[in-house]
């Protein structure tokens, strides 16, 4: 009877620690891309949260992370810049053109940093994968332990 206890729940733990790794995969679709984990939308704080039994994928993402979220304060600063003369010229007031030529240049700047945030998750992702089923993600130890209390037997992964 405790020897099929014991078997039981080896396996348990062995099938749980294999379900749990599950791969993040990444599509390309209109204005940058679309991360999935089975099939639903992940974010970049869930897949930090993810990553962070890896320690060279973990780097890359939040630096990923940080990149995402100065290209959207360049971004959006520089929307509201170029918003801002459309809108009076709608109005019928005169422009001030030079604040769309500033936020032209912020979103300048923004759509490399952005660039560079993709690619930095997008390694992130191939590193996270690649390691989810090697020899150093799941690697079992079994040990045979004795004291006063008795035998027993210990898994650590």
């Amino acid at each position: 009877m405790m020897k099929k206890t014991i078997l039981t729940l080896i396996i348990t733990l062995a099938v749980s620690a294999l379900c749990s790794a599950q791969r993040i995969e990444s599509q390309k679709v209109f204005g940058g891309y679309q991360y999935t984990l089975n099939g639903q939308p992940i974010s970049l704080k869930h897949m930090t949260i993810a990553m962070e039994s890896n320690p060279e994928a973990f780097d890359l993402i939040k630096k990923a992370r940080a990149n995402t979220t100065i290209a959207s304060i360049f971004g959006f600063a520089g929307g509201a810049l170029i918003g801002w003369p459309i809108g009076t010229a709608i109005g019928g007031e005169e422009p001030n053109w030079a604040l769309a030529g500033i936020g032209a240049g912020l979103i300048a700047v923004a759509i490399p940093i952005s660039s560079s945030a993709n690619k930095k998750t997008n390694q992130a992702i191939e590193i996270y994968n690649s390691n989810l089923y090697s020899s150093g993600y799941f690697k079992p130890e079994f040990k045979f332990l004795t004291n006063k209390n008795g035998i027993g037997l210990a898994m650590s992964f």
